[in-house]
């Protein structure tokens, strides 16, 4: 089984990487800047007893895209994790700040799902958050992004389907990894998360990589086109 994971080098993205890997399965550790981090990534998955394949590239760039659709001849699994940009106002927000926001994350979605040849029966499976459908102090650029991915999930989904190919999206409440401490309102945000949580906790990274191989077992061979909510509980309050 070939996996492909976009920004896998630290976070969430590692998270999905160490869960998935397994023996029989290879694992391609895509990563922008922190190869250190990535091999990182990497050992863990042979850890596991899986293969990997560390490869630098920008989901940006149309060119990077490419030699990453390319570093297998067939997909299964392709899950779109990566995500970089502005948390301001947006008042505050700069074109390039928008454009750098939607192009490192919704962007990517629909390219890199075109690039790949997906194996008959794979998986499609992209990586949101809450900010998609409420607010978040200083996400205007990244919750337009976020919501772009959740309605593409549905497009993708029906146009997909002749190819017995399945796309889903885990959108995650509040997640303790290092993005929390570009938030000005990062500590308040934890504060009031843990507070007006059922589950009464932020959640890790595994509770992500966990809803993502629970959406790539057999049992779920019959959901297809649905953003699934990781919050604790969070947003039923």
């Amino acid at each position: 089984m070939n996996i492909l994971i976009t920004g896998a080098s630290r976070g969430i993205g590692r998270a999905i990487a160490v869960a998935l890997a397994a023996p029989g399965r290879t694992l391609l550790i895509n990563y922008l800047q922190n190869e250190a981090a990535a091999e990182e990534t990497a050992r863990l998955v042979r850890a596991q007893g899986g293969e990997a394949l560390v490869l630098q590239g920008n989901v940006r760039s149309e060119d990077d895209n490419k030699r990453l659709a390319k570093a297998f001849d067939e997909v299964d699994v392709l899950v779109h994790n990566a995500a970089v940009g502005a948390l301001k106002p947006y008042d505050k927000l700069r074109t390039s700040h928008w454009d750098l926001t939607l192009e490192s994350s919704l962007r990517p979605f629909w390219m890199l799902t075109k690039l790949c040849r997906l194996r008959e029966g794979g998986n499609v499976i992209g990586v949101s958050s809450l900010g998609s459908r409420s607010y978040i102090p200083g996400y205007a650029a990244m919750g337009a992004a976020k919501a772009g991915m959740e309605a593409l999930t549905r497009q993708l989904a029906v146009e997909l389907a002749p190819r017995k190919v399945r796309v889903n999206t885990v959108c995650g409440g509040l997640i303790a990894t290092d993005t929390l401490q570009y938030f000005a309102e990062g500590k308040q945000m934890i504060e009031t998360t843990e507070k007006l949580t059922p589950l009464g906790r932020v959640g890790e990274p595994e509770d992500i990589a966990g809803a993502v191989k629970l959406l790539l077992m057999p049992e779920a061979r019959w959901i297809t086109g649905q953003v699934l909510v990781v919050d604790g509980g969070f947003s039923l309050l």
